[in-house]
């Protein structure tokens, strides 16, 4: 199965700061590895009422064998706020802190991008980076959903401490499931070498995976 895409990854962090690329990056939504993830985006859209960003078409989409589980969307991510805008993407290349260290622990782990996929237990950026009780149970009831579009998965990491709520629902699905800290800067200020270990945490994750066929 065809798993290239028709544009090269980027070579270093940031770039969704240009608006050419995330008018690229929009018009890939329709490729086919990543349609499926972008209706299921979508219909969160509609049953939820809040603003969630795609999934981002340089990763492996329903191809990926990872999927890195953070949190909830920031700022960044919004392609609706006002002054500097956001891509609309979940993504290593968006704008800012967060985006860029996770960007930069790929290539320090060495994990393939079309090996992974990046998402968030809370899928919708509401204008706040607090998490509810509510919005952290319905979110977490949507990894389910989201699991059942990824016949590939083998690892599931779950980045930061709410996004570990997720593990029960993944206990039964047969993936491997690693724990690390956020890559937010505000976890670089308090746990300073803690964060730096984050990328020796991603590695033992994917060698967790299975070797390539020849």
């Amino acid at each position: 199965m065809e798993r290239h895409h028709r544009t090269e990854a980027p070579t270093a962090p940031r770039s969704m700061k240009s608006e050419q690329v995330r008018a690229e990056r929009r018009a890939m939504l329709a490729l086919p590895h990543i349609a499926t993830l972008a209706t299921f985006a979508a219909d969160l859209r509609v049953r939820h009422g809040v603003e969630v960003p795609d999934f981002d078409p340089m990763d492996g989409g329903v191809h990926a064998r990872m999927l890195f589980l953070k949190e909830k969307p920031g700022p960044m991510t919004s392609a609706s706020r006002s002054g500097r805008a956001g891509s609309g993407f979940i993504s290593r290349d968006n704008d800012d802190p967060t985006a860029e260290s996770t960007f930069r622990f790929m290539e320090a782990a060495g994990i393939p991008r079309q090996d992974t996929l990046m998402w968030n237990v809370v899928p919708g950026w509401n204008g706040t980076r607090k998490i509810t009780r509510q919005e952290l149970a319905e979110g977490a009831a949507e990894v389910r959903n989201l699991m059942a579009l990824l016949p590939d998965i083998e690892v599931v990491v779950l980045v930061g401490k709410k996004a570990a709520k997720a593990a029960p629902l993944l206990s039964r699905t047969g993936v491997a499931i690693f724990r690390s800290l956020h890559s937010s800067p505000l976890v670089r200020a308090s746990r300073p070498a803690d964060w730096a270990r984050i990328p020796d945490v991603w590695a033992e994750a994917a060698r967790a995976l299975r070797p390539n066929e020849a």
